[in-house]
């Protein structure tokens, strides 16, 4: 679902040249990603292979908001508003749905595996969902004249990520609860 995701909204990326949605494509490719070591961990039905499993899904996150933030900064030094704004709100929608199904089945799935790493997979899809809203929120605020939006929006996309990277961190590592 998410790979699919991640596909229609580089296809919109490459029209509109909108970093916040290069922010949001690249963390839901890189979500998309982190099925591999789950079911690996799952077919091996491993409580070590899953903990590690757990471990590249929060690398995962965390690499997704570096680059983030990198084309972000890159894009306030450098400003350029986004194109096709229609088709920028249209890419926010797509992740908002894509990483809402995700989440369900993720956190569905994890619950009857009693899986804490599938389940931190699953909010983390689902928190996912609200930045691809800021995508959109991006593209009605540089349809308004506020061109940095799109890049202001990123750095925010950026700093959720790094909220779900610590969220995800403690899941996996067994203190949920510890805020």
């Amino acid at each position: 679902m998410l790979a699919g995701t991640a596909a229609i909204q580089a296809a919109i990326y490459v029209a509109t040249g909108s970093v916040a949605l290069l922010a949001d494509l690249i963390h839901n490719f890189g979500d998309a990603l982190t099925a591999v070591p789950l079911g690996t961990a799952f077919l091996l039905r491993s409580a070590r292979a899953e903990r590690y499993a757990g471990l590249a899904v929060v690398f995962a996150i965390f690499v997704s908001a570096c680059v983030a933030g990198v084309v972000a900064v890159e894009k306030i030094i450098d400003p350029h508003a986004p194109e096709h704004l229609l088709a920028l709100g249209i890419a926010g929608a797509v992740g908002f749905v894509g990483n809402e199904l995700a989440a369900q089945v993720r956190l569905g799935a994890g619950r009857r595996l009693e899986s804490p790493a599938l389940v931190a997979d699953g909010y983390h899809a689902r928190t996912d969902g609200f930045v691809s809203l800021g995508v959109m929120a991006s593209a009605a605020l540089v349809a308004v004249g506020l061109p940095l939006a799109d890049p202001v929006s990123a750095i925010v996309i950026t700093a959720i990520i790094l909220r779900i990277t610590w969220q995800s961190w403690l899941t996996v590592r067994g203190r949920a609860h510890a805020h």
